[in-house]
């Protein structure tokens, strides 16, 4: 069992009274899970603050608290001031794990769009090529075969620095993870040892959490900031924020790209509902994936192989047997010829690159219906946003609910619908039930056409109210598929 003094490496500490040689068995942040040997982090977080409950975790036996200001606390507790909890908790987590980042192959992906293709397929891949991985996403957590539920995009310190010790011991020699604004921002992912980082793009999305663009493009640069001489900072050069992302990094620096000069260009050569063919690097190379987003994501993919040491053969060999992630652009096709697509699509520029890549595919003989909603409780300004594009790249519309959290969904379908202009209101339709707004979209659909069920993908549950009922867009659309053939 680890001592306090074993885990303080790299932890900034202003001031300390009491012993540093108590035993520890955990590094515990919520006080609900206080137990004796525990090491109690006071973090101040935006709606709790925990030195609030410091004299109650006391009470229940620890003996050693982490705080940002000094409290009164027992002779026989140890108290340890330093300038940031938060920073202090993914140090002080990686230290009790002994590490555990430095022993794996780890990659991190940001970015607003793409990160849990990039990082799904990235595990699919080097799982094919015979390599046991962990997986760190939106969907899913996996280490090897076993799938553990996924809470956040990117766990806390503590569940983080776990699993990846657990992948440690499991034998993985690579992670590939989703890397959020709000870890960077939060010090989730302080102290871990990156192997190299991706960026696929940034659009708008998260301004309820940071305010404004320019916050948002400064936290996810602190990522490439902060990676290692050792690691590579591979970036979306389409995107014009791609080269500020490398402006400070130590990293090696290398690009991907659609259309501009790059160190791994790709060039879209079909695009068909059976998969794409790539020009990817100076080969032809045809994969089940669809669109120009997911090109992207696939050339990613590619040069993250490549970089990390893998034959160009062998990358583009398992490249093509991988299958698209649940819930991204993810179709169905009923017997009588309606094409359901489900896609996470929940920003404007998402949901504009899957109705641009269905424009690309489609043959102007059909009828495209878009249903969509946005999340409650999240950024506002982009509910105008997401309707006008909807409206602007679908024949038909049905604006309905996302998860509606703890706002009235009625007030966010009112707030999409500004975006609605005159030309488009005789094709846009309101409907809160989004079980009755694709049974409706379904009824409307003949042989042929095409309908997009937006915003919710690979989620299973619909939140209302603090309260998850099960809600599952690609079962409901099936379900309704198949009651057209009764």
């Amino acid at each position: 069992m680890k001592t306090v003094k074993d885990i303080l490496s790299g932890v900034s500490i202003l001031s300390k009274s009491g012993s540093t040689d108590v035993k520890i068995g955990a590094i515990v942040f919520d006080s609900r899970k206080v137990t004796v040997d525990s090491v109690f982090i006071a973090i101040k977080g935006t709606a709790v603050d925990g030195h609030d409950f410091i004299v109650s975790v006391i009470e229940k036996g620890c003996k050693v608290i982490v705080a940002e200001r000094a409290v009164e606390v027992p002779d026989d507790v140890t108290l340890l001031i330093t300038d940031n909890t938060a920073k202090a908790l993914a140090l002080l987590a990686n230290n009790f794990y002994d590490h555990p980042s430095a022993k794996l192959k780890l990659v991190g992906v940001t970015g607003t769009n793409g990160k849990t293709t990039t990082t799904t397929l990235l595990f699919n891949l080097f799982t094919k090529l015979g390599y046991k991985c962990g997986l760190l996403s939106t969907v899913v957590n996996k280490i090897g075969s076993l799938d553990i539920p996924s809470t956040h995009t990117t766990p806390d310190p503590v569940a983080l620095n776990a699993l990846l010790n657990e992948m440690v011991e499991e034998g993985c020699s690579h992670c590939f993870m989703e890397v959020s604004s709000h870890a960077i921002h939060q010090h989730r992912i302080e102290g871990l040892s990156f192997s190299g980082g991706v960026f696929t793009n940034i659009t708008h999305d998260h301004l309820d959490y940071h305010e404004t663009f320019k916050e948002y493009i400064r936290v996810k640069k602190i990522f490439f900031d902060e990676l290692p001489e050792t690691a590579f900072a591979l970036v979306n050069s389409d995107d014009k924020n791609g080269m500020v992302m490398l402006q400070n990094t130590k990293a090696s620096k290398k690009t991907f790209a659609l259309k501009s000069p790059a160190d791994y260009k790709v060039k879209v050569l079909e695009n068909q509902f059976s998969g794409l063919v790539l020009n990817m690097c100076g080969t032809e190379v045809w994969t089940k994936l669809i669109g120009d987003f997911n090109a992207y994501n696939l050339v990613a993919v590619y040069a993250v192989s490549e970089l990390l040491g893998e034959d160009k053969l062998e990358i583009l060999t398992a490249l093509s047997s991988l299958e698209s992630v649940d819930g991204r652009f993810q179709y169905i096709t009923s017997p009588g010829g309606i094409t359901g697509i489900v896609d996470y699509a929940h920003t404007p520029d998402a949901l504009e690159n899957v109705l641009k890549t269905i424009s690309s595919i489609r043959t102007r003989n059909e009828t495209v219906y878009t249903v969509v909603g946005c999340g409650g409780d999240r950024d506002k300004t982009k509910r105008p946003k997401m309707a006008a594009i909807a409206c602007e790249l679908s024949d038909k519309v049905i604006i309905t609910s996302d998860n509606p959290r703890s706002e009235d969904p009625n007030t966010i379908i009112d707030e999409m619908m500004v975006g609605v202009d005159g030309l488009h209101f005789k094709k846009t339709l309101s409907i809160v039930d989004r079980a009755q707004a694709i049974k409706t979209a379904v009824s409307m659909a003949e042989k042929g056409d095409i309908i997009l069920v937006a915003g919710k993908g690979h989620e299973k549950y619909q939140d209302v109210q603090g309260v998850k009922h099960h809600f599952d867009d690609m079962e409901t659309i099936t379900e309704l598929f198949k009651k057209l053939e009764k």
